[in-house]
């Protein structure tokens, strides 16, 4: 893994090939590589692909609980300049999804295109107010447990019944790591609404769901498809939420495709 200082605090990604480069964004839990070890290597043939561990995960440092989702896109902005990166695509599974939306209200002409993955518009955005206080709630509680009960009570949301044992396995011992000052940090910016911004984005948009997600279910990317302009919908067949590692050939060939149809300018 390197290291890379942004905004006074080290985040460490994992790089791999050469290319257009594509900055993976991982959800509010688990890490960069654990979410994104398909399309490091999948995808690394034609691509500069990056897997950047958010602050409060992986190797990086934890940001300020009040971080927020402005904080956090403004770490994504401070970590493309600090690579050097021209207008890269940026990829964010969940809570990344929502950080790429806040970064398009933020940084939007820092990125060629974005990619939206099981994504909300910020939990206050996409669902319920009595779901969105028991997610932060549940995830407030957790973060003060021991890591094998965050691990049982949040896996089994994250994966469809047919996903392969192994990928399971290898997800929850990335969940077991977590940040407990990082899931507070995130898990409070998740319940901010994001819906103003999604009118407004211009960048090539590609929406990818699980048809078997059940934390952003298919009203979900309804509604962000109805709502941000010209965005192409991709639904994967027996996936669930992390669908990057549940259903990686389809997964890798849609973005593999939409990534093709947009180089960067």
């Amino acid at each position: 893994m390197d290291s890379l200082d942004v905004g006074g605090l080290a985040t460490t990604y994992e790089r791999r090939g050469a290319g257009p480069p594509v900055v993976l964004v991982h959800g509010y839990v688990g890490d960069g590589p654990s979410t994104w070890r398909p399309q490091l290597d999948g995808l690394a043939d034609d691509f500069d692909v990056i897997a950047w561990d958010l602050p409060g995960a992986g190797g990086s440092d934890d940001p300020p609980e009040s971080f927020g989702m402005r904080g956090f896109a403004d770490a994504l902005a401070g970590f493309v300049s600090g690579l050097a990166l021209e207008r890269p695509h940026l990829v964010g599974l969940s809570f990344g999804g929502a950080t790429l939306i806040e970064f398009c209200r933020r940084h939007q002409h820092l990125a060629s295109t974005i990619t939206l993955v099981g994504a909300y518009a910020g939990w206050a955005g996409s669902l319920t107010s009595t779901e969105v206080q028991r997610r932060l709630d549940q995830a407030l509680a957790l973060s003060r447990l021991a890591p094998e009960k965050l691990v049982e009570e949040l896996l089994p949301t994250m994966f469809s019944a047919s996903a392969p044992p192994d990928v399971v396995t290898d997800f929850s011992n990335a969940l077991a790591l977590f940040h407990p000052a990082g899931l507070r940090a995130m898990a409070r910016a998740c319940t901010e609404d994001l819906t103003d911004v999604l009118a407004t984005i211009r960048l090539p948009t590609l929406l990818v769901y699980g048809e078997e997600d059940t934390r952003a279910p298919a009203g979900v990317a309804r509604k962000l498809h109805e709502a941000i302009p010209d965005a192409q919908l991709v639904q994967l067949a027996g996936a669930g939420h992390v669908c990057t590692v549940d259903a990686v050939e389809p997964f890798n060939a849609a973005l593999r495709q939409f990534l093709s149809e947009h180089p960067p300018v």
